[in-house]
């Protein structure tokens, strides 16, 4: 016989393919037996076709496609004899499934066989329906199943129950008619039927109401009594597993009980004793037992409140989380996640047990144990449960050690009692997994360390000794080396020391070296070094003894690679060389950082009373107020249709660096406002409005001028660090309306509004006024006219004047007047300033609106 011919019997195809050694031999086996199978289909094979059928059922388990079999399936249905039914029936649920076509053909058979008089063949016929019935078919066969749930033997009750789930749910609408057989199912003794009519139950209960009170008024006491009587049945080994009766049926009775006593308080009383019988009774050294309790658990915190019982499934859980089985354990933590929302104290008392499950192994129960722990903090064991878990941080795998420094910032942040133990344990987090720290969470730090005024002191002596022992730690470095910039002088004199501090002797010289090894680190990157030196320059003022050395340490970044540090040490070298009267001012400690705005930027918005600066609003077309930012209208940043500034724009970005106060004014006339000092921003930067003050924002230079009649050189160092402060002019006042915050002026007939000139800087020797202006129907473009006036008797030549404006505005410098600055005279030169975000500026463009005018060397970058 040909070993491929369609009488090769299952096991010899199977040793053919089997004995295969490549994939290109099996597909060479297949697709001649396959090509036998086809024939033998054209033939009209009686004798085969159920053979024929099982090799294509072996074949599609192998993943080769056998469609071209489906109707020999529909074939043997339709056989009078039993074997043939089953062979086709199983092709039928194996090559068939509910979404075909071709099985609406087998629809009359099922219905048939439905009907039959052997038990076996309707056992054939219910099983295939249970798995490949679909809508159309539900409709169609359900009364055949209804009825036979009411059959005389058990098995076929059990099968037709198992397909009446599978009809309810295609067809809910049919779940009315099934209510009154599968309340008649709960009465079985037989344990095969009465767990699929639990079943049948209680997918009714959740697909129909009418079902879910129809059985809750009905079987309620019944199905207790069932679950009482299998808690306490004797030994029966015919259902015994690991010396319990049926968990499976446990579990199905405390399924259908738990929906039922969900949201109902009568039913939830009528369980209560049987569950608490089930939670004591039922032991927890078998995984039998395990799941039973914990589906009792689940059944206790599902039903109406009763503290008592709650109680008792939360310590289940808590045994659960010393078990050694790690599956039980996570199940136990996802348990004790939702339990926290309904009795948060009898949870807390698990907390130790937690916390060792946080140190655990395996990282699924890891993970799952930090959110439970993070979840269980409030104010009164944070410090408590904050020390553990910094405690397992330095031990902690580095896989978990991101996730468990993100959880313990946020615990520290969220529920600090004191800002010193906040300071204590964000260090010891630092010190332990810096590399791990967000960049938002040592923004916070310092925001908390500046509002801290009685700590600075303390705060930089703890990040000294810290930086001493983890010199590695990325973020560490960062703060430390901000702190020392700004209190360096404070850790050296050892101000503000506190009780609980040993005391320390710290030199100048010392805390340069911090400085300078954090510089100097290879794996310090572009944020640290630029903070380190901006540092240096600030303790050159502070420590004056090592000006000399911190000059050499800025001066080796002059030919550094990076941009950003070359640029930073030349400017920064020019300032501690030539700008000796301007340094102490220009590297004061930064102003108290709003904790608020702080908080508010972090959360992605700002809070209502935070975000409020001291400038007028303007109505927006709903209703709402949106503050205006100085110098909004002279560069066309006060459209209508822009939105309000975000948390990083406008006057919170100028109050963090400038230590502008922005703090809310009483709704005075806006004259009124401009008035007092320091409330403005433009005051502040052009240092117009008050006696004397300096400002690094906005700075004169000009070195490229020269004497005609060889001035001395200590006037041109006269000249090229002029002095920043200005005195107040009695046109301060009325020049507020540029500002969209001063007292507004008359427009004239034809030009449209005027503006008043601003003189922006003024010395013994030269004064620079603005003169501004818009064009009529250009109203994106403002042109200012620069008058640069001579007031000393020497002639300068080679007169230089640069501007920079932020990217989203457009700058034209036309040609000065004149080259040659003479004694005693004037030039004028002229800029245009077109803002391309007219009416669509967003928040990104409020944040800078001043023009820094500048010859180099510019200390602007400070």
């Amino acid at each position: 016989m040909n070993p491929f011919s369609s009488g090769t019997r299952l096991r010899d195809m199977i040793r053919a393919i089997r004995a295969c050694k490549t994939a290109a031999e099996e597909r060479a086996v297949v697709r001649k037996e396959c090509a036998a199978i086809r024939a033998a289909i054209n033939e009209n094979d009686n004798d085969y076709r159920h053979r024929n059928l099982a090799k294509l059922m072996f074949i599609h388990m192998l993943g080769y496609p056998t469609h071209f079999g489906q109707m020999e399936c529909l074939k043997l249905i339709a056989s009078p004899g039993f074997p043939e039914k089953r062979i086709g029936y199983l092709g039928l649920m194996l090559l068939l499934d509910e979404r075909q076509e071709v099985l609406m053909l087998v629809t009359n058979s099922l219905k048939q066989d439905l009907n039959h008089t052997n038990q076996y063949i309707v056992g054939l016929a219910l099983c295939a329906l249970g798995n490949i019935c679909s809508a159309e078919m539900a409709r169609d066969l359900a009364p055949e199943v209804e009825r036979l749930l009411q059959f005389r033997d058990p098995n076929i009750r059990k099968k037709a129950a198992l397909c009446s789930i599978r009809i309810i749910k295609k067809v809910p609408d049919l779940a009315e008619n099934f209510i009154n057989p599968a309340t008649s199912l709960l009465r079985e003794k037989h344990h095969g039927v009465l767990i699929t009519g639990v079943q049948l139950c209680t997918d009714l209960c959740k697909i129909s109401t009418e079902a879910l009170e129809h059985i809750r008024k009905k079987c309620t006491d019944g199905l207790v009594r069932t679950l009482k009587d299998l808690a306490n049945s004797p030994y029966s080994p015919e259902y015994d597993i690991a010396g319990i009766t049926d968990p499976f049926l446990h579990i199905r009775l405390l399924k259908l009980l738990r929906v039922l006593g969900e949201g109902n308080a009568d039913a939830s009383d009528t369980m209560n004793d049987i569950l608490a019988q089930v939670a004591t009774k039922t032991e927890s050294n078998k995984v039998a037992g395990n799941a039973i309790l914990y589906e009792c658990v689940q059944t206790i915190m599902s039903i109406e409140d009763n503290g008592g019982l709650r109680v008792l499934a939360i310590n289940i859980l808590g045994r659960f989380l010393s078990n050694r089985d790690n599956n039980i354990r996570y199940v136990a933590l996802n348990m004790l996640m939702k339990a926290v929302t309904a009795d948060a104290q009898a949870v807390q008392r698990h907390r130790a047990t937690i916390i060792e499950c946080v140190k655990d192994s395996d990282a699924s129960i890891q993970k799952r144990a930090l959110e439970l722990v993070y979840v269980l903090v409030n104010e009164t064991n944070v410090k408590p449960l904050a020390k553990e878990l910094i405690d397992y941080l330095e031990v902690s795998d580095l896989d978990f050690r991101g996730d468990l420094t993100a959880k313990i910032c946020s615990i520290v942040a969220k529920y600090s009692p004191e800002k010193i133990w906040y300071i204590d344990q964000m260090l010891k987090v630092l010190s332990q997994a810096g590399n791990f720290v967000k960049d938002e969470v040592w923004y916070a730090l310092i925001v908390v360390i500046t509002n801290a005024s009685e700590l600075h002191g303390y705060t930089v002596r703890a990040l000294y000794r810290a930086f001493q022992m983890s010199a590695e730690q990325e973020t560490l470095v960062r703060v430390t080396v901000w702190c020392i910039g700004e209190y360096g002088d404070m850790l050296v004199n050892n101000v503000g020391m506190l009780d609980i501090e040993d005391p320390i002797t710290v030199t100048e010289f010392d805390a340069v070296d911090v400085v300078e090894i954090a510089i100097k680190r290879h794996a310090s990157d572009l944020t640290t070094k630029s903070m380190a030196l901006v540092a240096l320059l600030k303790l050159s003022s502070r420590f004056p003894s090592c000006s000399e050395r911190i000059k050499e340490i800025i001066v080796q970044f002059k030919g550094s690679f990076v941009l950003e540090l070359q640029q930073r040490a030349i400017e920064f070298n020019s300032i501690i060389a030539k700008h000796q009267n301007i340094r102490s001012t220009l590297v004061e400690r930064m102003p108290v950082l709003d904790e608020a705005t702080s908080i508010g930027r972090r959360a992605g918005s700002l809070p209502g009373a935070a975000s409020t600066p001291t400038a007028p609003s303007f109505n927006l077309p709903n209703g709402t107020a949106k503050p205006v930012a100085p110098l909004v209208d002279l560069l066309d940043l006060s459209s209508d249709d822009a939105p309000a500034p975000s948390s990083s724009s406008g006057g919170d970005i100028l109050q963090d660096l400038l230590g502008v106060d922005l703090s809310p004014a009483s709704q005075q006339s806006v004259a009124g406002q401009a008035s007092k000092s320091g409330n403005d921003v433009l005051l502040d930067l052009l240092s117009i409005g008050s006696p004397s003050v300096e400002s690094s924002s906005s700075t004169v230079d000009i070195l490229s001028s020269n004497s005609s009649n060889k001035a001395p050189v200590s006037s041109l160092d006269g000249l090229s660090s002029l002095s920043l402060s200005t005195k107040t002019t009695s046109n301060a006042a009325p020049m507020m309306d540029l500002l969209d915050g001063f007292a507004p002026i008359p427009p004239t007939e034809n030009n449209g509004p005027v503006y008043p000139s601003v003189t922006a800087f003024e010395s013994s020797s030269l004064r620079l006024t603005f003169n501004f202006s818009k064009q009529p129907g250009n109203p994106q473009t403002t042109v200012i006219q620069a008058t640069f006036m001579n007031l000393s008797s020497n002639t300068y030549t080679d007169f230089v004047f640069q501007a920079a404006v932020p990217k989203f505005l457009q700058l034209h410098l036309d040609p000065a007047s004149s080259n040659t600055l003479p004694a005693n005279g004037s030039i004028t030169q002229s800029l245009k300033i077109t803002n391309s975000q007219h009416g669509k500026v967003d928040g990104l463009c409020n944040y800078s609106f001043t023009v820094n005018i500048c010859v180099l060397p510019c200390p602007c970058m400070i």
